[in-house]
């Protein structure tokens, strides 16, 4: 059998990216619009914009992928149908990318016909809800970072016709698996979930006086290792993260990509392939978890893990310089110091230096840079890369602009809600959620993460009147080990299951004769993603905890199931793979705001927990009036160390979620 060469898929965040990426001869460029995108930060693209790269982009063969992955609030439906309705009129790109389930049927009744791919955002991490999936109607999976090749290798084999496989290959990792962080929401309201995440995992913490970062990650980079993902037919697409990062990097990474792809065995290009990824200056990189066998923590102490090409630090005469780790070229751009430091500072290269050549920083009276704080090269714009976006432009100017006007097509069509109504034997239940069981709850309010510990020794009556938690991250590895935990306690009577990924569904041999709920991991959060759930047989969901009052109380008055809502407890912060080899489990690290949490492992994940709970039970009244009928209570074992500050947990209670 001939297997196609998978495709290389390049990001912009800005024109000039975009065409790097052409340029290098990437097979297809995704970007986002300028709201509704995972990364926010970046510059992004207008519709107008847009339609004239799309069609430059097509005439050179490359497709366009467009990012609609935030995860939608309940007042912004029409939006997105307004903005759809534009891509499909002016834009027609051959792909979107999505997290919410909304965007699916919106898509498809604006006449959307190309393909839709579900984001990592959505957490399709495991091979039995691949089949899930396909019936949401996504033609594509963008499977997690944190996946080994044998893993990758398991949803490959479980890969139903008509859906294929989208894998990570080089850049940036975060240290939370995908749309299981809310760490930047937690702490200032800008979701990470809806791509406006101020990196709070990247900064400085403390802990037993040891300060760290402890929670910031070198680069992902697969290099050579790419040769057995080649052999993988249903990985259609090499994925390259960056849509923040610069024209310089894009092209780089790219033609090092296709240098590996095509050339892979010969060992000159491969080198040179390797000298590319080297010039492309990202941070220093690993293989993370690609090698089952080799795994390497990207929680690297010694490693300086700012954005950029480490470059060297800063020293301190009359007047501040650096001794350059890399020759600099004129026009390079430096970044003093990390975001989050008072150092922090920009300053563009102007004159070329070599390598171990010194060079003098910009003073502002000598109060702002401090010795030994990191110099970064984040962007370089040599002439023949230059050149080739020039020309680019050059030809992207001969292409018509475009006059894009609001839609002809009425927003609403094809995508049904039902109105808020009162549902059969519908009654108001409050829920505690624990990991173990707890002496004397009452029969009809026990909640439990489901595992062999907690199921153990419990009396059927039990089991059947307990609601079974799920994982909020199933990985390859234990899906075996789960699916056999769920056929054990529904053959013990268990009937009310929370799912906390959609596709956690493809779990149960018999899916429609449970109860199923969608969880708060589902980050469910408009009518219109309710009403897909529904028809994917869902008997209720919970609302995303990120919302503040207008969305919760917007969010019941169109909800077309039950809906339930956490309404206190320990909340996490963020669920990872990996943990620093440093930071000590179960113990308290504070931040310089002196914002405190600890780390625990639970079912072979590490959950970040802040200091301080989730309290919005208050609010019940206001919820119940709004629809809300499920509310649960999420309790964790809290260290003895931990002291839990007295502190209002209203999240985004008081404030719109940005």
């Amino acid at each position: 059998m001939t297997i196609q060469k998978p495709i290389i898929l390049a990001p912009a965040g800005d024109v000039d990216s975009f065409l790097g990426a052409i340029a290098a001869g990437a097979d297809a460029v995704y970007c986002g619009l300028k709201i509704f995108s995972a990364r926010m930060e970046a510059a992004n693209f207008g519709v107008e914009e847009l339609a004239r790269l799309t069609a430059l982009a097509r005439s050179r063969g490359v497709a366009v992928h467009v990012a609609i992955n935030s995860m939608i609030k309940p007042n912004e439906i029409e939006k997105v149908e307004k903005i759809i309705a534009k891509l499909v009129a002016y834009v027609q790109p051959h792909a979107l990318i999505v997290q919410d389930l909304a965007v699916v049927n919106i898509a498809k009744a604006h006449g959307f016909k190309g393909e839709i791919h579900l984001s990592t955002l959505g957490n399709a991490s495991f091979s039995p809800g691949l089949d899930a999936v396909k019936r949401a109607g996504f033609d594509r999976v963008v499977l997690p970072r944190e996946l080994s090749v044998d893993e990758i290798k398991i949803m490959a084999e479980k890969t139903p016709p008509g859906l294929d496989l989208e894998v990570f290959i080089h850049g940036a990792l975060c240290y939370g698996v995908s749309g299981r962080c809310y760490w930047s929401s937690w702490f200032g309201g800008k979701s990470g979930i809806r791509g406006r995440c101020v990196q709070p995992c990247r900064r400085i913490y403390t802990q037993k006086g040891l300060r760290q970062r402890f929670f910031s990650c070198v680069d992902f980079s697969a290099d050579v290792l790419v040769k057995v993902l080649n052999k993988i037919p249903e990985v259609s697409t090499w994925k390259i993260e960056g849509r923040k990062k610069s024209p310089h990097y894009v092209f780089y990474t790219v033609k090092a990509y296709r240098l590996l792809r095509d050339h892979g065995s010969d060992p000159d290009e491969k080198r040179r392939a390797l000298s590319f990824l080297d010039y492309a200056m990202g941070r220093p990189a690993t293989h993370y978890n690609l090698l089952d066998q080799r795994p390497q923590n990207p929680l690297k102490a010694d490693v300086e893990t700012g954005s950029g090409l480490f470059a060297g630090r800063v020293k301190m005469e009359k007047t501040p310089f650096f001794v350059t780790r890399e020759a600099l070229m004129k026009g390079d751009l430096l970044r003093i110091g990390y975001e989050d430091g008072k150092g922090h500072a920009i300053q563009r290269v102007t004159r070329s230096v070599p390598k171990r050549g010194r060079f003098t920083l910009k003073s502002r009276r000598g109060t702002w840079l401090q010795k030994g704080d990191p110099v970064f090269i984040v962007d370089r714009r040599e002439s023949e890369v230059q050149d080739l976006i020039q020309g680019l432009k050059d030809e992207l100017e001969t292409i018509e602009p475009l006059s894009v006007k609001p839609p002809k097509r009425a927003v609403g069509v094809g995508v049904a809600v039902s109105p808020r109504r009162k549902f059969r034997g519908e009654t108001t239940t409050h829920i505690t959620l624990t990991r173990t069981p707890v002496r004397g709850n009452k029969v009809g309010d026990k909640a439990l993460w489901l595992s062999e510990r907690a199921m153990a020794k419990l009396p059927n009556r039990v089991v059947q009147d307990t609601w079974w938690w799920l994982s909020p991250v199933v990985w390859p590895k234990d899906e075996a080990a789960y699916m056999a935990l769920i056929k054990q306690v529904i053959a013990k009577g268990a009937h009310r299951f929370v799912l906390n990924a959609v596709w956690q569904t493809g779990l149960f041999a018999d899916p429609g004769s449970l109860e199923l709920w969608a969880g708060p991991f589902c980050n469910i959060a408009n009518a219109s993603a309710l009403e897909m759930l529904r028809t994917l047989g869902f008997s209720g969901a919970f609302a995303s905890p990120e919302l503040g009052m207008e969305g919760f109380m917007t969010l019941g008055v169109g909800a077309c199931i039950p809906l339930g809502v956490v309404v206190d407890g320990n909340w996490p912060l963020a669920i990872s793979r990996i943990v620093s080899d440093e930071i000590k489990l179960d113990t308290p690290f504070s931040s310089p705001m002196n914002e405190q949490g600890w780390v625990s492992r639970r079912d072979g994940n590490f959950w970040v927990f802040p200091g301080w709970r989730l309290d919005i039970a208050s609010k019940v009244g206001e919820l119940k009036r709004a629809g809300y009928t499920l509310f649960a209570t999420m309790e964790e074992p809290v260290p003895k160390q931990m002291v839990m500050k007295q502190r209002p947990g209203l999240w985004n209670w008081d404030h719109d979620l940005l």
